[in-house]
């Protein structure tokens, strides 16, 4: 686990040369087919000598969830163990660590009729509106709920019509933890300024290897919308803008490199909650030592 950019894929591939590991993608961008150079996806050389498990799995048009994410993991976690090798997940999307480990509470699957019917609801009446009437049937909901996050007020109040209960109270059921032995290796660099840097010096290359190219393409597929879950990728949204002509190619750079240096205070921050995890400097020398001494210590128990 790690931060963006803290190089967790070199260090996962260098893991994967000295031991029997598959490595299983966990990552809520590199899903999607496509979306290669905005997502710091591994390059097809990588890919090829490192295959990586759940990616390119989606249509950027598609959306993909926990729950999804959840089941394809596990699926690739039990076909590893039975081939006699180890899986090492790698990735940064902590929800996606959180739910597989921990599991998910009992959520109705999303209702296509009732959620197009809340979306024209929170039109003709509202934000505020919605929040109002979820504060009425889930206070703890509507309690941590933003009325401005009208996708998650939604969800909310569509849970309560799916099954009469509200979220709050299905979220604290029963769940199915992960059978197997975990590791837990997490990457957080000291000197975040160094990390700022790289984070900056990495969006840039990104533009020389044609990101903005790479965006162009993606509007022009049939349906492509800025509200698509895909285009929620840092980097992505800001790119928007700057096709639609609303900022300038340089401020697009700088909001992009912002959002990505949030995403990565965002992360540290989980990574902080991960209590059982072993912190490591990704900015120190011995990094690839120190982790290798870990995970040999591990196996030989």
């Amino acid at each position: 686990m790690g931060a963006t950019a803290s190089g967790k894929t070199r260090l996962a591939c260098e893991l994967a040369d000295e031991h029997p590991f598959d490595l299983v993608s966990v990552d809520s961008a590199l899903v999607y087919r496509g979306m290669d150079i905005g997502t710091a996806k591994p390059d097809a050389a990588t890919l090829a000598r490192y295959p990586h498990r759940l990616v390119d799995i989606r249509d950027p048009e598609q959306a993909y969830s926990a729950a999804e994410f959840r089941a394809d993991a596990i699926a690739e976690l039990q076909g590893i163990a039975k081939s006699g090798r180890i899986a090492l997940l790698v990735g940064g999307t902590g929800l996606y660590f959180r739910a597989l480990e921990r599991g998910l509470s009992e959520l109705p699957e999303a209702d296509s009729e009732t959620r197009t019917r809340l979306a024209i609801e929170v039109e003709r009446f509202g934000k505020a509106y919605m929040h109002e009437r979820l504060a009425r049937l889930d206070p703890q909901s509507a309690a941590r709920l933003n009325v401005n996050d009208s996708q998650r007020v939604q969800r909310a109040l569509e849970v309560f019509e799916l099954r009469g209960k509200p979220m709050s109270d299905l979220q604290g059921g029963k769940r199915d933890r992960l059978p197997f032995r975990i590791l837990k290796l997490a990457l957080v660099p000291r000197d975040r300024s160094a990390l700022h840097a790289r984070i900056a010096e990495r969006f840039d290359l990104m533009l020389e290897q044609g990101f903005v190219d790479e965006l162009r393409s993606l509007r022009r597929r049939p349906g492509w919308s800025p509200d698509l879950p895909s285009m929620r990728a840092v980097g992505y949204r800001q790119g928007w803008a700057y096709l639609d002509g609303s900022a300038t190619l340089d401020a697009f750079r700088l909001a992009s490199i912002h959002a990505t240096r949030q995403l990565a205070k965002r992360q540290m921050t989980w990574l902080r909650s991960e209590v059982d995890a072993r912190m490591f400097d990704s900015g120190a020398e011995n990094v690839s030592c120190e982790v290798g001494n870990a995970v040999r210590a591990f196996l030989d128990r």
